[in-house]
């Protein structure tokens, strides 16, 4: 496998490879100075309102990805609680029942749909409904979803940097972001991030790992953090022997001991690709160097991430395994929402049991170096390798390759990348690099296999 150090040696955090201005790529390596890195979101703490804002009625939310995971559970939410939280525009892809339920349940004014060809069969699905809709296609209808006069908050679900700009969108309208898509910051950290101070936007973690920390930092004094350390369960590999990975297949690393998620983010938390990404996403969200931003295997997945203060306190949020509770609290925040112990469990220390931990093992998690030498080289190199990997988890789902081959090829293309590094990237060259990732990776999987190359 082509070494990570290709991409980033020692002094990158320092000095980056780069292109010029002018779009050519340049005949060697181009070294530039690093800028200024973008503020984070929340520098090493979160100040905590002293008093809790007062609404009239529900506060109201559009929500991007509504079919998808995060959109059920969210939506899930909302039912729950009513008079808390009401949802005011929708955007799916292709689950067009799904979403005709959710329409008539939550009655949003306005609602987006991926493929035009489609509008036709979805009014005749709410055909009858209490309330109908205003329908809008495309990443047009997206953009329109996320910036929704009636919304306070954009829940963002969408995968990918299909999920990009509508962000954007959503953050030039002043609303605060429950931020669940990660490509938002790894790829358009640094333009998303100088945006949302602009506009006094609030960015609200949804992942697990990320709400713990936010919620460690919570109270902290200007220079009290130290070192983040993320929790990672290891996935669905993580006691196989590494000699056995070449043998293993999709239906193995779909396996998750802990959490039901996604096929990507299954597949992602096999090869320990979702920790590297959470490693950026921590960089870019509290402004942690990545010297100070540990990864070490929890097993139990009960503790979500943890904080070492200046003074070597270490500060953890602990709970079972419930993505709704993250998801929850970027809602709600900064008060806290009383929930039934039904649907909401109360964590039992009893049942729980013993907590364990131990070292990543970077033989048979080659992600993390990777991840770390594209975050300190930064730039566009988080979107392509973000981007990248995305990419060739969709080929490894199809049966494409072999569950070895996503980091070799996810590699090679941030070796490709490095001449043509953007440091401060716009958001037209943001999208311009995942598209290119995606389409080197799928060229190149072609060329290795002798199929025909799409021009």
């Amino acid at each position: 496998m082509p070494s990570s150090s290709a991409i980033c040696g020692p002094q990158q955090a320092q000095l980056l490879q780069g292109r010029q201005r002018s779009g050519k790529a340049a005949r060697r390596p181009v070294v530039v100075h690093a800028s200024a890195p973008p503020p984070p979101a929340w520098p090493g703490r979160v100040p905590v309102p002293e008093t809790l804002p007062q609404r009239d009625g529900p506060k109201k939310f559009s929500l991007l990805g509504s079919t998808g995971s995060i959109g059920t559970q969210t939506l899930d939410i909302v039912a729950e609680h009513p008079d808390k939280f009401a949802v005011t525009a929708l955007a799916a892809g292709g689950n067009l029942e799904l979403l005709a339920q959710q329409i008539r349940q939550f009655q949003p004014a306005l609602v987006s749909v991926r493929d035009g060809g489609k509008v036709a069969a979805l009014r005749e699905l709410i055909k009858g409904a209490p309330r109908q809709p205003e329908i809008l296609v495309g990443e047009e209808g997206i953009c329109a979803v996320a910036a929704h006069g009636e919304a306070d908050s954009c829940v963002t679900g969408i995968v990918g940097c299909a999920g990009l700009k509508p962000t954007v969108a959503a953050i030039e309208a002043g609303k605060d972001i429950c931020l669940a898509n990660k490509e938002t910051l790894i790829a358009g950290g640094p333009f998303v991030l100088p945006l949302a101070k602009k506009h006094g936007v609030h960015i609200l973690p949804a992942d697990s790992e990320h709400s713990a920390i936010f919620q460690c930092l919570q109270g902290l004094p200007e220079g009290g953090m130290r070192r983040i350390i993320l929790t990672a369960s290891g996935g669905a590999f993580r006691d196989l022997p590494v000699d056995k990975l070449p043998g293993v297949t999709k239906a193995d690393a779909l396996k998750h001991p802990n959490w039901s998620m996604g096929p990507k983010i299954t597949v992602d938390s096999a090869t320990l690709m979702n920790k590297g990404l959470e490693v950026i996403e921590a960089h870019y969200l509290f402004g942690a160097a990545y010297d100070a931003i540990d990864i070490v295997i929890h097993p139990q997945s009960i503790i979500h991430s943890m904080v070492e203060t200046a003074d070597s306190s270490v500060l953890a949020q602990l709970g079972w395994p419930d993505m709704r509770l993250p998801i929850l609290y970027t809602m709600s925040w900064p008060a806290r929402v009383p929930c039934s112990e039904q649907t909401w469990p109360r964590l039992d220390f009893i049942k729980m049991g013993d907590l364990t931990f131990r070292a990543p093992d970077h033989a048979k998690y080659p992600s993390m170096k990777l991840a770390y030498a594209s975050g300190r080289a930064g730039g566009t190199m988080t979107g392509v390798m973000s981007a990248a990997n995305e990419q060739a988890v969709e080929l490894f789902l199809a049966d494409r390759i072999g569950y070895l081959d996503i980091m070799r090829v996810v590699e090679a293309c941030c070796e490709a990348h490095a001449a043509d590094l953007v440091a401060v990237p716009s958001l037209e060259e943001i999208v311009h690099y995942d598209a290119w990732a995606r389409r080197h990776v799928a060229e190149s999987v072609n060329k290795s296999q002798g199929l025909a190359v799409a021009a």
